[in-house]
């Protein structure tokens, strides 16, 4: 059985890794422009410096590809720790509303900086964005405490959601800067705009979240068999549960600082990876989860582009279209083992 097991987790990172190099060229050769394979080459090999190919592949597709990878990924790790969290399928930063509070604190953090005549850096956004997660996430938790019932705590995560987005829109709309103006198309969703220097801080951010991720992969793995089994494992509840909601936390606001909400993705992506590798376990799920994440933020992005190009849709639209109905099959499953 363990053979088997071994040869299913090697064949499912093989196949993520195919597609993720897949998608990767596919992004930086499709668009209103296209670029050659050849050219692509050329270029990732240092030449042709100051051409049109080079300025489109460095400066334009480049950031946005790692952008979405990961961004992606640590979006969809995100989701695995709060539905760790919860022990509950459906609990992702999106649908509790996680994503739109961060939303929110970035677009008021700008709106009022921009409007006082101040510059704000990538940090100070990060921080803005972590903080409107951490209120949600307190009242989220607060709800939790008190509702037994899985389906109040999606309700009342899509009830914070939606308020937060209406305040959001409310603060762009009536702003009269026309940078504030321009956070439209972020208030929305996108992996456009990222510049090579946002990509070293997501990087180094992400980094940093992982590393303390994989540090907790043992007492996740404990906990997930339940409260009783871990603590007589030694795990120590209380302080996996704020390291839980701390990363998870992070890590949303660090995609709503440079992407805005990206939906589905959360719930979506660690319910596929969990099909695909037939396994709940941490030490699997989390690069699984980063990967795959990677992978459907990749797809996701160049279908927003070339669609109804040169039109570009927001990455929440396709996202949603893509997950929505993983989220319909986890909730038919759910209520299909509960009859059982």
């Amino acid at each position: 059985m363990k053979t088997d097991n071994k040869r299913r987790y090697d064949l499912s990172f093989g196949l993520l890794f195919v597609l993720l190099a897949v998608f990767a060229i596919l992004n930086l050769s499709l668009g209103s422009v296209s670029v050659a394979p050849g050219e692509i080459a050329k270029v990732m090999a240092g030449g042709e410096s100051g051409s049109v190919s080079f300025n489109i592949i460095k400066e334009i597709r480049l950031p946005r590809l790692f952008g979405a990878m990961i961004l992606g990924g640590a979006l969809s790790v995100s989701g695995f720790l709060l539905q760790t969290f919860f022990h509950n399928p459906l609990a992702g930063p999106f649908v509790l509303g996680i994503s739109s509070g961060a939303k929110l604190a970035v677009a008021l953090a700008m709106t009022l900086a921009l409007g006082g005549g101040f510059l704000i850096n990538s940090w100070f956004m990060i921080g803005a964005a972590f903080l409107g997660a951490m209120v949600v996430m307190g009242f989220i938790l607060a709800v939790s405490g008190r509702a037994k019932n899985s389906a109040v705590l999606i309700i009342c995560g899509i009830m914070a959601g939606y308020f937060c987005s209406a305040v959001t829109e409310l603060a762009i709309t009536f702003a009269d800067d026309q940078n504030i103006v321009n956070l439209h198309s972020w208030s929305q969703g996108s992996f456009s705009g990222l510049s090579r220097a946002n990509i070293k801080i997501i990087a180094l951010a992400v980094f940093v979240c992982l590393v303390f991720v994989f540090i907790i992969s043992k007492p996740m793995g404990a906990y997930q068999l339940g409260e009783t089994y871990a603590k007589s494992s030694g795990v120590n509840i209380r302080m996996l549960k704020v390291s839980l909601i701390l990363l998870s936390g992070l890590m949303s606001a660090i995609v709503a600082a440079f992407a805005g909400p990206v939906s589905f993705v959360g719930i979506a992506v660690p319910q596929m990876m969990k099909g695909l590798f037939g396994t709940e376990k941490p030490a699997f799920m989390i690069p699984a989860t980063f990967l795959g994440g990677a992978v459907f933020c990749l797809f996701s992005d160049l279908l927003a582009r070339l669609v109804f190009a040169p039109a570009e849709l927001s990455i929440s639209v396709v996202t949603s279209i893509l997950g929505a109905p993983v989220v319909v099959w986890v909730m038919l499953k759910k209520r299909l083992g509960r009859r059982a």
